[in-house]
């Protein structure tokens, strides 16, 4: 089959932020999702352009239009999280975004009315009613389809970087998981999730799709979640792999890494150049040390199988990829990507809140609808803990699962 790839301006972007609704009351989730999008559907419009629907109820996901700069994208999010804000704090909700949330149950959501949704789950059951997960997704311009695969099997080298800074969901359904993303493992459940397939191009790419669409697996490209895949319609890479990202600045720091890595990329193939292709298996492996151990996390970084910690690789990326950022007018949001290592990725500073209350996660959610609401905090906690943090009883082992 043809898959046609509408090619985009280079470099644009366009960013989805899913946001979690709560109970200002409880902190639980909570299914506000129909009546804050119905309030915000402008008059003859079918729904808000940029505020959508999400799997649950208690989600709302908000949306750029396609931008040239990450300053620009950061603008658009932030214009529509203040109607989101606004409309839900009129009905008692909150407003928080993490790749999970602490303590509330999977099995307690509603899903949302479209038949799409209903689809999935009858589809998947068990798999996609467990999907009380939050993601931000990162689309880059690409101009022409013959780069794009290439260009994906490249980044993936950097899904431990883009998890690691992400991490945002220790806990699950109220204990501490060990993981730094517990979000990571529940998406990776469903069966088109994960990490890409390394393709030799975009025939190969048209031959897959073919095969699972031809042998009922998915109706379309859209139903194949990879951590990164073409976006055909849209002309991008998009990039899946980040937790949900509590601050703008977070999502504007992440958005700027990917920006930066599709440009160099492409300019590379322009020169040239072969991208690098990683094996699969050092991909795999340093996807979960970024699951498990977050910034903390040692990856193979070459095919002689030297290891170093992705904070360095990190760092490292950053300088290399600044005169690119410069061209791109983000090299102030690529910056923020340093002082995230500073003050903790997400999963560090929630782990530090709940071991300063002795376990209990409400002030989890208290810090993180702080933090969509203030910015990344100027400074880290004094110190994180080591481990899992003790937790509720019945935790396995009286603390984490």
């Amino acid at each position: 089959m043809e898959i046609p790839f509408r090619s985009s301006e280079r470099a644009s972007l366009g960013v989805e932020w899913e946001l979690q609704l709560v109970d200002r009351r409880t902190r639980e989730l909570s299914p506000g999702a129909v009546e804050i999008l119905e309030a915000l559907r402008p008059e003859g419009a079918e729904e808000h352009p940029k505020a959508k629907h999400e799997l649950l109820q208690s989600t709302v996901e908000i949306i750029t239009g396609v931008c040239t700069t990450v300053s620009e994208a950061k603008a658009d999010l932030a214009g529509t999280l203040a109607e989101v804000v606004a409309a839900a704090d009129e009905r008692g909700l909150g407003l928080l975004c993490a790749g999970t949330h602490p303590f509330t149950d999977w099995q307690t959501q509603e899903i949302s009315p479209k038949e799409r949704y209903h689809q999935l789950v009858e589809r998947m059951q068990w798999l996609a009613r467990r999907m009380q997960i939050f993601g931000v997704h990162v689309h880059v311009g690409v101009r022409a389809p013959e780069k794009v695969i290439p260009i994906v099997n490249a980044l993936c080298q950097y899904v431990p970087h883009f998890l690691a800074l992400s991490s945002s969901s220790p806990f699950w359904v109220g204990c501490d998981t060990g993981l730094a993303s517990a979000r990571t493992k529940v998406f990776e459940g469903m069966p088109t999730a994960g990490l890409p397939f390394q393709l030799a191009d975009w025939n190969e790419f048209e031959e897959y799709m073919e095969t699972l669409i031809s042998t009922g697996s998915i109706e379309s490209v859209r139903e194949v979640w990879w951590d990164i895949r073409p976006h055909p319609d849209f002309g991008t890479v998009e990039l899946r792999i980040c937790d949900g990202l509590p601050t703008l600045d977070e999502v504007g720091a992440v958005a700027a890494l990917a920006q930066c890595l599709v440009e160099q990329f492409d300019t590379q193939l322009d020169r040239g150049y072969t991208l690098p292709r990683p094996e699969e298996w050092v991909v795999r492996e340093n996807k979960w040390r970024a699951s498990r151990y977050g910034l903390d996390a040692e990856i193979v970084v070459d095919e002689h199988y030297a290891v170093r910690p992705v904070r360095e690789a990190i760092a490292e990326l950053v300088e290399e990829l600044m005169p690119t950022a410069k061209r791109l007018e983000c090299e102030g949001e690529l910056a923020d990507v340093l002082r995230i290592l500073e003050v903790g990725a997400s999963y560090q500073r929630q782990r530090a809140v709940a071991l300063e209350h002795d376990g209990e996660l409400v002030p989890v959610v208290d810090s993180l609808v702080a933090e969509l609401r203030d910015g990344l905090p100027a400074s880290g906690p004094a110190g994180s803990p080591d481990g899992p943090v003790p937790g509720p009883a019945e935790c396995a082992g009286g603390h984490a699962a």
